[in-house]
């Protein structure tokens, strides 16, 4: 991600989101789009990138960002054929489903930022991150597949701040390296209960589908100065990502 507040036409935001144990990002070009004829490893299931169209100041000093955001999902047919040499379900190939739709993001805080003077050539000598919040919400109705897609994927925990560290020795009790770190849980309603009496079709609690029309894709972003003052880009990893 790149921002200039000099000239928004010279800004990009482009980023991709999928869960931490899935592999997109390994296929994916430095324009986070994928190979022709791309078959995606059995743990890919969801991927979600924006590429921004256009960047525009709103009143109060609210940066806004219009793109496209693309869905890819990947669905695999599941053969159960109980038997005595049953050996587990047998997978068909992928399908792999994309969808596309426009979307705004929108970041109140630059106004904050741009009122303390933190993205000026002396505000930006002294410091080194700008830190920018901004969402997007996506209505069901404008986008279906979104929620549907989101509410069925596996999104494993957050670590923040995780580190790993290998024991001295190993012995028979060996179970990997420990690991410090603080979760960032995510939180749902709880839409289970218990049956009020349980027999012998008891199958477990009960459950409703999610409720809800809408999806909200939020941004925690961490902008760095780059080689110019007016210029800040978002640091992925070592690398500083345009």
């Amino acid at each position: 991600m790149k921002l200039d507040t000099n000239d928004l036409g010279h800004s990009v935001f482009d980023l991709t989101i999928y869960p931490a144990d899935e592999q997109w990002g390994h296929s994916l070009t430095p324009e986070g789009t994928l190979p022709a004829g791309y078959v995606p490893d059995t743990t890919d299931h969801t991927l979600l990138t924006f590429h921004s169209k256009r960047i525009l100041m709103r009143g109060n000093g609210r940066l806004e960002v219009i793109g496209d955001l693309t869905m890819t999902r990947v669905e695999r047919s599941m053969t159960l054929t109980p038997s005595e040499a049953y050996a587990g379900p047998v997978y068909g190939d992928p399908v792999v489903h994309t969808e596309t739709r426009e979307v705004r993001f929108l970041f109140p805080s630059l106004n904050a930022a741009l009122a303390s003077g933190r993205l000026t050539p002396v505000g930006l000598q002294e410091r080194a991150a700008l830190d920018l919040s901004g969402s997007a919400r996506v209505g069901h109705e404008d986008f279906p597949e979104l929620l549907n897609a989101i509410q069925d994927t596996n999104w494993p925990a957050v670590v923040k701040n995780e580190r790993c560290q290998m024991p001295s020795t190993v012995g028979e009790d060996y179970h990997g390296a420990t690991c410090t770190g603080t979760v960032i849980a995510a939180t749902q309603e709880d839409n289970c209960r218990m049956p009020a009496t349980v027999g012998d079709d008891y199958s477990g609690p009960i459950c409703t589908p999610p409720s809800g029309n809408q999806t909200t894709i939020v941004l925690d972003l961490k902008m760095l100065r780059t080689r110019s003052d007016s210029v800040a880009a978002m640091r992925s990893g070592n690398t500083v990502t345009r």
